[in-house]
């Protein structure tokens, strides 16, 4: 009893961080617009600097995420979600399988797939893919510094690459795992307060997962309790987490425990977001992998 006293509360303390009075108002869509013409599009990555959005989508009839069929690409988009170049990359007559979670930081583009991990230069079009050992169903990459997060769904690990900038053949990047068999199953990853990292599950319908805090010591540490199938991640500059869950078929807002407000619903396949800050408000640029389609979201409060 005493065990579980202290665990329950732990995870008070931890989701008490998210509730700040900042993030009372709460985050509501103004209004909206859909995207179609790509083909199970997965991710989008926001490119502020260079005004455009960046789609990672499978390809193919049919939605077989694990495939290595050599039908994925990303598209290039500009803010209002016009295609500019539907298949952007990979160039050179390189071959993409299966597009997933996309970060984006500078001229840098990093995208998974499957098994390994590309890197991109936005100007250029170089690109150089990383194999990643042990890793089954890369799902998601996160830079912080020169270090690349990556997760891995399937095989429920957290591993980092070193450098994260990798794009140079000459570099030789090391692949070391964070954590493993946690029962996490970690899809989404975005930086979190300090140094911490925060991560979302991913499993099946009858089994949800939580919104979990990864700390210096690399341990996953639930400060939700499990409430999805959750994809996508955000972290607002007030704290409050946007994230994406295929069970409710919605993205919605969390700011603690007990505080989530699903905010936009009527998705098949909600996947990896991206957001850009728009005045007071936010952009939500949301995929939906099912219905081939990509949700633009404008925010307030």
């Amino acid at each position: 009893m005493k065990r579980m006293t202290a665990s329950i509360l732990a995870l008070a303390g931890l989701a008490a961080a998210f509730a700040t009075p900042a993030a009372a108002e709460g985050w509501k869509v103004a209004s909206e617009k859909t995207i179609t013409g790509l083909v199970f599009p997965e991710s989008v990555g926001c490119d502020a600097a260079g005004k455009a959005l960046y789609v990672g989508s499978f390809g193919g009839t049919e939605l077989k995420p694990a495939e290595k069929d050599g039908k994925g690409s990303i598209a290039k988009l500009s803010l209002d979600g016009k295609i500019l170049d539907a298949k952007f990359l990979p160039a050179n007559g390189e071959v993409m399988n299966k597009p997933k979670g996309i970060w984006i930081a500078g001229n840098r583009l990093w995208v998974t797939d499957i098994d390994g991990v590309w890197i991109f230069d936005l100007k250029t079009r170089k690109s150089r893919k990383l194999d990643l050992p042990g890793v089954v169903f890369a799902n998601d990459p996160a830079v912080r510094g020169n270090v690349l997060y990556v997760t891995d769904n399937r095989s429920d690990q957290l591993v980092k690459v070193e450098p994260a900038d990798f794009l140079d053949a000459k570099v030789q990047p090391k692949v070391s795992v964070v954590f493993s068999g946690r029962s996490v199953n970690p899809n989404g990853i975005y930086p979190g307060a300090g140094d911490t990292w925060l991560v979302v599950g991913f499993v099946s319908p009858d089994s949800p997962r939580a919104i979990f805090q990864v700390g210096k010591d690399g341990e996953p540490k639930p400060i939700s309790t499990p409430i999805g199938r959750l994809d996508g991640l955000y972290r607002a500059a007030d704290g409050t987490l946007l994230v994406t869950d295929w069970n409710k078929g919605a993205l919605f807002t969390w700011k603690g425990e007990g505080t989530r407000e699903d905010i936009a619903t009527g998705f098949k396949g909600p996947a990896d977001f991206c957001v850009l800050p728009s005045g007071k408000g936010l952009t939500v640029y949301a995929p939906d992998l099912v219905k081939s389609e990509i949700r633009i979201l404008n925010l307030t409060r």
